[in-house]
């Protein structure tokens, strides 16, 4: 599923994220939504988002695991 729709994410869902540090890299760490922090319906980047964990950054997939 699409990490740039805001309507596909919801708290408690499974996801890979890349954390700002880890944009040149590409390196995705997976976590549960804990919340939503991008406001807007869409994002080309990503919505961005912060795990239970407290790591943020953008939604690049959305697990079904």
């Amino acid at each position: 599923m699409n990490g740039n729709n805001r309507a596909n994410i919801k708290e408690g869902i499974f996801v890979s994220i890349v954390e700002k540090h880890n944009q040149r890299s590409g390196n995705l760490t997976k976590g549960i939504v804990k919340k939503i922090l991008t406001n807007a319906q869409t994002h080309p980047y990503g919505i961005k988002v912060m795990l239970e964990d407290g790591k943020v950054g953008r939604v690049k997939e959305i697990n079904q695991n």
